[in-house]
């Protein structure tokens, strides 16, 4: 057997078991996210969040998917390079915590937001995709309720260094 024939060889016995891999193994060599300070800019005054930044497209596909839970006043922003079509969405498959979720065009401005309830189904083409129907660049997830307790709304501003939009000044 020549040289390259056990390369095709090795590697037609190989792929299909590292396919089979749980995805966080596969992952485990991409360094933790990093955790930033988010502003949302409210009429009532500005709310603080502690966030990881999912900017790469692994962070941003695992996003909460089999956490336990959030920590009060934690969330995840999700941060993107060029502007998202307002029907790509996100959606709740094996995340098992519930979400509220802040769609984010580029001036940091709201500009939808959901609540998204864990998706029980073990197919993923069976739960829903929460679009926010507008172009985004950023969505910021938190626990489901926060924007309403804390009086956030569609227009208000969220800054963070993850974001390239200027919001007033505290």
């Amino acid at each position: 057997m020549t040289l390259t024939r056990r390369r095709v060889l090795t590697a037609a016995l190989t792929l299909p078991a590292v396919a089979c891999l749980p995805t966080s193994w596969v992952r485990a060599g991409e360094p933790a996210a990093e955790r930033r300070t988010a502003v949302i800019h409210t009429a009532s005054g500005p709310q603080r969040l502690e966030v990881e930044i999912a900017d790469t497209p692994a962070r941003r596909e695992q996003g909460l998917m089999g956490r336990r839970s959030l920590g009060e006043g934690h969330g995840m922003l999700f941060v993107y390079g060029q502007a998202q079509p307002g029907r790509r969405g996100f959606w709740m498959y094996r995340t098992r915590i519930p979400l509220d979720i802040a769609f984010i065009d580029g001036d940091g401005r709201i500009v939808s937001l959901q609540t998204m309830p864990p998706c029980e189904s073990a197919k993923a083409a069976e739960c829903p995709v929460y679009t926010p129907g507008s172009a985004y660049h950023a969505a910021l997830e938190v626990n489901a309720g926060y924007f309403a307790s804390q009086g956030i709304s569609e227009g208000d501003c969220v800054s963070a260094a993850a974001l390239a939009g200027q919001c007033p000044r505290e």
